[in-house]
């Protein structure tokens, strides 16, 4: 009915579309701002000395802060977190927002947002003359912050229960496909004292992950393995995890990794997605894997259709006890 208030028509566009507030928030967090101030550094010009910028420049971003509801400013000239900048402390949203680190790879990449939408794929080398695994390649520093965010001190410790069925008394073997630096791996071996693990990513990524396969006490029952997931994997272990990888990679690529996960698995094995599919009713739009690396969430509909041509079968789908969505599968 003409005149109803939908979701849609109330919407503040000025708000949604105003770039100042974000592009300062990335920067105060960029310039560990929070930090200085919780350092005792109140005074504008003593926090742009320790930050090395312009104190006219930084009073002026602080202020627009201070009314956005970012900072309190009780003094003329000088600032005290409040409860919304108190978060700027936290280590996992510094990695998110450092426009030093991955953080401004993914914020500058949304200024071509435009492009990929018209052209269907990624227009991050456009921006960054790379595409974006290589461009991590050619710069471990953003690589190093990259892997930091999807490790623990971006996402916290992982959950192991990834299972929906069928319980952890078969399994002993398990391959975790893409897995970063190896944080979601060792929390399922510490857990699970009997299992053993296979961790594959790619060497660079893997060689990053010596510290923290030490530190955990299950070092030795990892087995570290430098490669692409797009080659054959280790094959004939029980389970084999992808967390947080689908959505990265458009259809054609996406098939591929279930294939190769598939060819890995059989006859018995199972895989476990964690990431990348919803349910049919909750379609996740994963616009900033479009902007980054062409890739897209799927829903469990358009998943099943996309694993049946990799050769398996989903023979479960639900919410894991944290929350999670997560999908099960068997070679056909």
């Amino acid at each position: 009915m003409i005149g109803d208030k939908t979701p849609g028509a109330i919407a503040n566009l000025r708000a949604l579309s105003d770039l100042c507030t974000p592009w300062c928030v990335h920067v105060v967090a960029t310039l560990r701002i929070a930090d200085h101030i919780t350092a005792g550094n109140t005074e504008f010009k003593t926090l742009a000395e320790e930050a090395g910028c312009d104190p006219g420049s930084l009073l002026r971003v602080l202020r627009h802060l201070v009314g956005q509801g970012v900072f309190a400013e009780p003094a003329p000239g000088r600032f005290e977190l409040n409860e919304a900048a108190q978060e700027l402390l936290d280590p996992s949203l510094q990695l998110g927002l450092d426009l030093d680190g991955i953080g401004g790879r993914m914020a500058y990449a949304w200024g071509n947002l435009l492009s990929a939408v018209r052209t269907g794929t990624s227009a991050y080398d456009e921006l960054f003359g790379l595409p974006f695994w290589e461009d991590l390649e050619a710069h471990p520093d953003i690589a190093a912050s990259f892997d930091a965010l999807m490790g623990p001190p971006g996402h916290g410790t992982p959950d192991p229960e990834v299972l929906l069925t069928g319980g952890w008394e078969a399994v002993k073997t398990v391959v975790d496909v893409g897995g970063g630096t190896g944080a979601l791996l060792t929390e399922i071996l510490r857990a699970r004292p009997a299992i053993h693990g296979t961790l594959v990513d790619l060497p660079r990524t893997v060689a990053r992950a010596g510290a923290i396969l030490q530190a955990s006490g299950v070092g030795d029952r990892i087995k570290v393995v430098g490669q692409s997931f797009f080659g054959p994997l280790p094959a004939g272990a029980d389970l084999y995890i992808l967390k947080s990888i689908l959505s990265d990679w458009p259809d054609r690529e996406a098939k591929m990794i279930l294939s190769r996960c598939a060819e890995a698995a059989r006859p018995g094995g199972r895989i476990v997605i964690l990431g990348g599919v919803s349910p049919d009713d909750r379609a996740d739009p994963q616009l900033l894997m479009m902007v980054l690396l062409g890739g897209r969430g799927r829903t469990l509909t358009e998943f099943r259709e996309l694993a049946h041509q990799a050769g398996l079968k989903v023979q479960a789908a639900g919410r894991l006890p944290s929350g999670r969505f997560t999908v099960e599968c068997r070679p056909m």
